[in-house]
């Protein structure tokens, strides 16, 4: 390759770098917008109007309204900010115990290194949909009990990875210096291989929130998830087929929309930000 060619791949870089750091500051402030419109929309979202019932889209109601006359583009708001919330936490728990396994199975002893091998090969040989409906439902329902069986469910994979990021460094050289000169198993897993996992954590989380946010709508679908007295949109959803037939479109179509553009634009942004700490994913 000639000498112009690669200065001209050398100057790309940055270029990509500042554009998937603009569109990760984009996407990370309208997602923080909608967390914002859905807590001032509550309100309007709970607010009946018998004189506007189960009307279409207007410039009244750009997303109609319901049986109840209640504002669907409020409603959907909330429901898109309880999502958000829901996966959030149950990611955050999720990727936690993820850490904790990897770090344990590669700091205590060998035993330990089996039985996380065995703990992952376990959650994913089940059925993951099944395996979730059924925490949801021994758990009683409600947020709690979806934030747990999301978080309880979605580890292993993220496990599997952390764990071979976590054999590279304890298969370092200055980790073994390390524990020749009587460093605990401890003192290593907070000094050498937790901040080395860190990244990894990060963009794991990102990456594991979309699968939480739809887990968490189709659970409220089933009847399994957030308080039917919610406006969830697996709420809304599951209201909505018994009207569909009716013709009122616009009760499943326009927040079904809305959750799936939020549930891609939080997998762009895991998917950016594995491009941006690791300058490797770069595809050139």
């Amino acid at each position: 390759m000639s000498a112009p060619a690669v200065a001209r791949r050398s100057l790309a870089l940055p270029d990509r770098r500042t554009r998937i750091v603009a569109f990760l500051v984009l996407a990370v402030l309208l997602l923080i917008g909608v967390v914002v419109a859905g807590t001032v929309a509550q309100d309007a979202a709970r607010t009946t109007h018998l004189d506007a019932v189960s009307q279409g889209p207007s410039a009244a109601h750009w997303f109609g309204t319901d049986r109840l006359g209640r504002d669907m583009l409020a409603r959907t708001l909330v429901g898109l900010r309880l999502s958000l919330v829901v996966g959030t936490t149950a990611a955050l728990a999720s990727a936690v115990i993820a850490v904790v396994l990897a770090t344990v199975s590669v700091t205590v002893g060998r035993w330990a290194e089996t039985a996380v091998n065995w703990l992952v090969d376990f959650f994913l040989a089940l059925p993951h949909l099944v395996l979730l409906i059924l925490l949801a439902f021994a758990l009683g329902g409600g947020t709690q009990a979806v934030i747990i069986a999301v978080a309880i469910t979605h580890w292993p994979t993220l496990t599997r990875v952390l764990q071979a990021q976590a054999r590279q460094v304890v298969a370092s050289e200055y980790v073994a210096s390390s524990r020749a000169l009587g460093t605990s198993g401890f003192a290593l897993a907070r000094g050498h291989l937790l901040p080395h996992l860190l990244p990894h954590f990060v963009v794991g989380t990102a990456l594991m929130f979309p699968h939480a946010i739809l887990h968490e709508a189709a659970l409220s679908f089933l009847g399994l998830g957030i308080d039917p007295s919610q406006p969830a949109i697996g709420i809304l959803l599951s209201d909505s087929m018994k009207v569909l037939s009716a013709g009122m479109w616009w009760l499943a179509v326009l927040p079904g929309v809305c959750l799936l553009v939020m549930v891609k634009l939080v997998d762009s942004i895991g998917e950016n930000l594995r491009s941006v700490i690791d300058p490797r994913s770069y595809h050139l």
